[in-house]
Order: C-alpha cells, then sequence, then structure tokens
C-alpha cells in the first residue's frame, strides 16, 4: 500500500480527535528524526500507524495477544498498552509492512523498552510531546526534546512511573526496564570523567 492508501485505512479506524492526534505525531517526528538523524520515511511510516488499533475492543485485541506474537503478560497489565503489541502485528498482518524498525516502533511506542533504537524513541517521544498534548510535565519534556534526545525519554519515562504510581496502577515491567536502561543512557560518565 502506498501512504495515502495506509493514511486512509488509519484514519477510517480513529474517531477524528485521535487522527488528529496521529497527524501531529507524524509531523512531531518528522521535526524529531531531522534534528537527531532518523530515517525520516520510517519515522513517518511508524508515526502513521502507531495507533491504528487504538480504539479496538478489549476481545478483539485479546483474541490476538492469545494467539501469540505479542507477550502474554499484557494480559496482566493496563489495556492501554495493549494496543501498540496488537497494532504491530496487525499493521504487519494486514499491509505486509515487514521493516522490524518500524514495528518496533509502533510496538514500544507506550512502553518504552531497554535497548530503544533512535526510531523508537523518536516515535514514543512523538507520541508524548505532540502539540495537542496536555498534562504536568510536558513543557519540561519538550525544551529537553530539543537538546538532548535521551534526557526527553527519560524524562517522559519517570513523568510516566509517577502517574501509574500515584494512581495505584501496576507499571508494566519493560518502562521500568525502559526507564533504567536510559539512566545508564543519560547518566553514563564521559570518558573524560572517566580518566580524571
Amino acid at each position: 500500500m502506498n501512504r495515502d492508501e495506509l493514511a486512509k485505512a488509519v484514519r477510517q479506524e480513529l474517531p477524528k480527535n485521535r487522527w488528529e492526534h496521529t497527524l501531529r505525531v507524524v509531523d512531531t517526528a518528522l521535526e524529531l528524526a531531522d534534528r537527531y538523524g532518523a530515517d525520516a520515511e520510517k519515522a513517518d511510516r511508524a508515526a502513521l500507524l502507531h495507533d491504528f488499533c487504538k480504539y479496538w475492543s478489549r476481545e478483539r485485541m485479546e483474541a490476538i495477544i492469545r494467539r501469540g506474537g505479542p507477550p502474554q503478560d499484557l494480559l496482566q497489565h493496563n489495556l492501554q498498552l495493549w494496543h501498540a503489541f496488537v497494532g504491530a502485528e496487525v499493521v504487519q498482518e494486514q499491509f505486509g509492512i515487514t521493516d522490524s524498525e518500524i514495528l518496533d516502533a509502533i510496538r514500544y511506542h507506550t512502553s518504552g523498552r531497554p535497548h530503544m533504537s533512535l526510531l523508537d524513541k523518536v516515535i514514543f517521544l512523538a507520541d508524548y510531546i505532540e502539540p495537542g498534548r496536555r498534562f504536568p510535565g510536558i513543557s519540561e519534556v519538550r525544551e529537553l526534546a530539543r537538546e538532548d534526545l535521551d534526557k526527553a525519554v527519560l524524562k517522559s519515562l519517570e513523568n510516566t512511573l509517577i502517574f501509574l504510581i500515584q494512581r495505584g496502577h501496576k507499571v508494566y515491567p519493560l518502562t521500568m526496564a525502559a526507564r533504567n536502561d536510559m539512566v545508564d543512557r543519560v547518566r553514563r560518565p564521559s570518558s573524560k570523567e572517566e580518566s580524571s
């Protein structure tokens, strides 16, 4: 499918406000890709498709998880995580997308993961900071995103963890592992500090 056909397919799956969010994520992902040297075409494709299954029913997503592919432990965690993992499976099957970078960026755009690729981070952060988002801490993450991608991803992960904990929600293990990995990346001493 060409891009116009993909966009039409995505638009049909989403309510108007979520489609508008998707368009803002695409724009933000392209800005971040340009700033940090990610592949713009892959960023566009992953951003366009990232929420494809967002409004599918619990039963429909659960059936895809249970048949294999997405990790089974998702079923013990918040429904909001499911669409990303299910979406990666569905866009591969339905649209023939086989690029592992695009699929991973879709799969981990909500949870994060350790050792996130550049494209993973671009899509994760674009989804988090797109201009329509309004919540405490977003301005700081947007500022960080202009200067340091890893610091912005770390701050967004920490904000997410605080949000989940304050509301008494379970934390998906990949999200905690992603945060710990980003701490190591961001706080790793430079070679000058190590030699002094």
